[in-house]
């Protein structure tokens, strides 16, 4: 009788288990974190539609591993690197860029900061337009959008960061 995915996923974990959970701690230094990335490789397992044909199911298991550890750092990693585009000293310096530049040619900076704007995905751009040019809420904009406040919050961030980055540096692309 052929075994199912299930249970070969099962012995694989009860043979594998300790040395995953070791292998991700390594990866990501948090035991938490280590035991739901474990808990998300053996869910993504379970979807595999064909176990049979993967030649080293330990192979695949850890490669699994290994791939979700990295989207992990990759995750945390913007999170750190995220603007709260809802602080106060944000919207400060917003604010204060926008006084200080009087000197500089107005025509200039408008057109540059187009050329910057156009290298964000569409819903991206709509989102800051949406925001500094037409003020709606971020519930307004994730209405028109079809996307979540939260993905508006993520989306003016982004966007910020670009900005910032890309209008101090002069860089076009």
């Amino acid at each position: 009788m052929a075994e199912t995915t299930k249970n070969r996923v099962e012995r694989l974990f009860i043979e594998q288990g300790g040395a995953l959970k070791t292998f991700l701690f390594r990866r990501v230094r948090r035991q938490p974190d280590a035991a739901d990335l474990a808990q998300e490789v053996y869910l993504r397992m379970l979807r595999v539609p064909d176990m049979d044909a993967i030649r080293s199911p330990e192979a695949y298991l850890f490669t699994v591993a290994n791939n979700l550890a990295k989207e992990h750092a990759r995750r945390g990693y913007e999170e750190r690197h995220a603007l709260d585009v809802q602080d106060p000293h944000v919207q400060e310096q917003l604010e204060g860029s926008a006084s200080a530049s009087k000197d500089i040619d107005q025509e200039r900076r408008a057109e540059r900061l187009r050329e910057v704007l156009d290298q964000l995905s569409p819903k991206c751009r709509a989102a800051v337009i949406l925001q500094y040019w037409h003020h709606q809420s971020y519930q307004e904009i994730a209405l028109q959008l079809g996307i979540s406040p939260h993905m508006v919050k993520k989306y003016l961030s982004q966007a910020l960061v670009h900005c910032r980055r890309r209008m101090a540096s002069g860089e076009s692309s």
